[in-house]
């Protein structure tokens, strides 16, 4: 039988190519991890990798294949083992992006905090695509994203439809060709690390009608509020970012022929929803009918 640790040993090897910073990422000396390699060559009777330099043999590539499966497996099985347990105690992760976690999750996790006090929430901050994968692979339970379309292996379950507003004074007069300096070219502040935001707006900004403009990334939403406040240019932003921000001193202009996006939350297809999950998303659900919308 092949032990679970020798193969997780395995899998992180193969991804790291180093043994120190094996040994490092999984809390074990070095020797351990020669050791684990070591018991599960002899327990297959082949040799996995060669040293100098690093490499999997083809043995080793055709191991790694279900390596990886099998771990996943397992932890997919835990994690609904311990939702039909009604875990009472552990860890709830939960994969989002900072605009999102910020406007959706702080007051669902004050409250989920008082009912589920022996249960740790774990918050992962990253973005929509990301969130995806870590749900997958069941590194998160729940993600919170913004989409299009359902993706196997995922069940995604809209919570709302997101519109998209253009914060920055001077957009109409840039359409118009008014602007008082006319010959410089308007700037546009998106968000650039978000590549599943960025895939909805780059399709859409010729509907602006601007003859000219230039890109300028930032890397949050705040950031784009920020600079468009500061009057460097004209932020595109989704329309319930601004529901937390008071006195804006720029203007707001919707914008509906953008193409609208879902936002919502995704699970693994057939994963058993624990009695916490389920009612940290009635919280979520409460949470949106309370905030105010962007007109």
């Amino acid at each position: 039988m092949l032990d679970i640790h020798w193969l997780n040993t395995f899998v992180t090897l193969a991804r790291l190519e180093h043994f120190g910073k094996t040994a490092n990422e999984l809390h074990m000396t070095q020797p351990n991890v020669s050791l684990h390699i070591k018991q599960l060559e002899q327990a297959t009777r082949v040799k996995l990798i060669e040293r100098n330099p690093f490499r999997l043999t083809q043995a080793g590539e055709r191991l790694l294949q279900s390596a990886k499966n099998t771990l996943m497996e397992l932890q997919v099985c835990q994690a609904d083992l311990n939702a039909i347990n009604d875990l009472c105690q552990g860890t709830l992760t939960i994969a989002a992006s900072d605009i999102i976690s910020r406007w959706l999750l702080i007051s669902p996790f004050q409250s989920f905090k008082t009912e589920f006090p022996g249960i740790d929430l774990s918050l992962l901050n990253t973005t929509s695509s990301q969130a995806a994968e870590l749900v997958k692979s069941a590194k998160a339970d729940l993600g919170f994203v913004m989409a299009q379309k359902e993706s196997q292996p995922l069940h995604f379950t809209e919570l709302k439809q997101v519109k998209w507003c253009a914060l920055g004074d001077g957009l109409k007069e840039w359409q118009q060709g008014t602007a008082d300096e006319s010959n410089e070219e308007p700037t546009l502040i998106l968000l650039g690390h978000d590549t599943r935001t960025r895939d909805l707006i780059d399709s859409a900004l010729p509907e602006l009608k601007l003859p000219k403009y230039r890109i300028m990334e930032v890397g949050s939403v705040d950031a784009q509020i920020d600079w468009a406040e500061a009057g460097f240019g004209v932020a595109i932003v989704p329309d319930f970012s601004l529901h937390p921000k008071l006195n804006l001193q720029t203007a707001i202009t919707p914008l509906p022929e953008f193409p609208t996006a879902s936002l919502g939350y995704i699970v693994r297809q057939n994963q058993v929803l624990s009695r916490a999950i389920k009612q940290l998303l009635h919280w979520v659900d409460e949470e949106i009918i309370r905030s105010p919308h962007v007109n």
